[in-house]
């Protein structure tokens, strides 16, 4: 029987922070690993286009500095995934460069592996050419798109961490990865089962979410044996249960049973939730099946734009009443003041406390069950100058906007802020995110060993 490996998950993204305790009790549990995903495509396309990372770069670094300190002290690997948030080259480098200041600062001397995980774009246009891109799925893919993207990353598998695991690394510092890998990988490497890990991975990347009561900003415990994972949070206040942990498998998943990654996918029809302790939950049963291409998710952004916005308000219920109309008609006007220009732009209304959360999806759209409503008009353009022209037309003609039962003129809004419109500047949209065939998992992630 295998003796169990164990894993210490710090918190749900690096920079979300955890308490000291919590860390503190994992280190009593003497992992085998700590790691910790950085990243997501949850706040949209903009901070891969640009290139900047949605994290803190102080709270990146207080995190970064506990694991990376009682790792290198005690001779456990440090794994993070997703660097910088998105996993460009400008995000690995900005997570290297802390991670570099931390050792310098703590006379720590330990070895590094970068791991690279951005395309070149003529790489993907001839994997495009040559038909190794699925072009229709989620959204048409073409040669031109690719050209117009900004940046483009491969969302690594397992075999990257682990031959970087291979070579030496006491630090890995991985690109765009696929979450559960920074935990999975190593385990698998030692000789645990792929489906179980997976699983397990799946888990931990968000740490003690799948806890009661769950949270991102805290520290959460993994034990693989031979054919079963535990999952334990590490805060007293905290408990897992087979209904949280059963529930948090079907986080981010189209399918209840099925979870797609690189190289296969994770199988959970006969997964298994059993409630070992009043805080621990033992899962069995999870499988791995192996596709026969081995495919990577590609993920672009473009960008499409500049924006404005302008925030404001009414509690006036005739107005309310008519606000799809009013939306219509201030929309006719900005286009009838351009029409001569020929200008390209896109203007857009969100109303809260109508459907600002869930738009043409929202099934209690009565305005009676609301005394007021947020209003976020937003311009998007070439130009940032456009952007603010067309915003601030439109706001400007909405505050004054004359409608069926109007009883006052001097204006229709309440704005919060003075100025009213602010320059939010470039704007990026998802212009790949489609799957490419590869004969080598690991082909097309470079890995740097650094000694520090």
């Amino acid at each position: 029987m295998k003796n169990e490996y164990r894993i210490l998950s710090t918190t749900a993204i690096l920079g979300y922070g955890f308490p000291i305790e919590s860390f503190e009790e994992g280190m009593k549990r003497d992992p085998h690993l700590i790691a910790v995903d950085a990243g997501s495509t949850d706040p949209g396309p903009y901070y891969l286009g640009a290139g900047v990372s949605f994290t803190d770069r102080g709270a990146v670094k207080r995190d970064l500095e506990f694991m990376i300190k009682a790792g290198v002290e005690r001779k456990i690997p440090v794994c993070i995934g997703t660097a910088g948030g998105s996993g460009g080259e400008p995000h690995v480098k900005w997570n290297q460069e802390i991670i570099e200041e931390i050792a310098r600062e703590n006379n720590l001397n330990f070895k590094l592996a970068v791991i690279h995980a951005e395309l070149p774009k003529e790489l993907v246009k001839n994997a495009f050419k040559d038909g190794k891109i699925d072009k229709s799925k989620p959204a048409p893919l073409t040669l031109k798109l690719i050209e117009e993207t900004t940046r483009i990353v491969a969302q690594m598998g397992i075999e990257p961490f682990i031959k970087a695991y291979e070579g030496g690394a006491d630090v890995i510092l991985a690109g765009r990865a696929y979450d559960p890998a920074v935990f999975s990988a190593i385990a698998v490497a030692n000789g645990y089962d792929m489906g179980l890990a997976t699983h397990l991975g799946k888990i931990l990347e968000c740490a003690a979410i799948c806890a009661l009561p769950g949270s991102g900003s805290d520290c959460m415990f993994g034990y693989i044996g031979e054919d079963y994972f535990r999952v334990e949070p590490l805060s007293n206040v905290r408990k897992c249960t087979t209904v949280s942990v059963a529930a948090h498998t079907l986080y981010e998943k189209s399918d209840p049973s099925i979870l797609p990654g690189p190289g296969g996918h994770l199988d959970l029809t006969e997964a298994h939730f059993e409630q070992e302790t009043d805080s621990i939950v033992r899962v069995s049963g999870s499988k791995y099946v192996k596709s026969s291409n081995y495919a990577l998710k590609l993920e672009g952004a473009r960008k499409i734009g500049y924006r404005t916005v302008s925030i404001a308000g009414t509690r006036d219920p005739i107005m309310m009443e008519q606000m799809d109309n009013i939306i219509k008609g201030v929309k006719e006007r900005v286009a009838d003041n351009f029409k001569d220009k020929d200008v390209k732009y896109d203007l857009s209304f969100i109303v809260y406390g109508r459907d600002g959360v869930m738009g043409a999806l929202e099934p209690l759209r009565n305005s009676s069950k609301s005394h007021e409503f947020g209003i976020v008009i937003e311009a998007i353009a070439d130009t940032q100058e456009l952007a603010n022209t067309i915003c601030a037309t439109a706001r400007s003609t909405m505050l004054h906007y004359g409608y069926e039962g109007r009883r006052a003129t001097a204006g229709n809004l309440a704005f919060p802020y003075s100025p009213s419109d602010f320059k939010a500047g470039e704007v990026y949209a998802f212009s790949v995110y489609h799957l490419m065939q590869v004969d080598d998992p690991a082909e097309y992630f470079k890995i740097d060993y650094i000694n520090l």
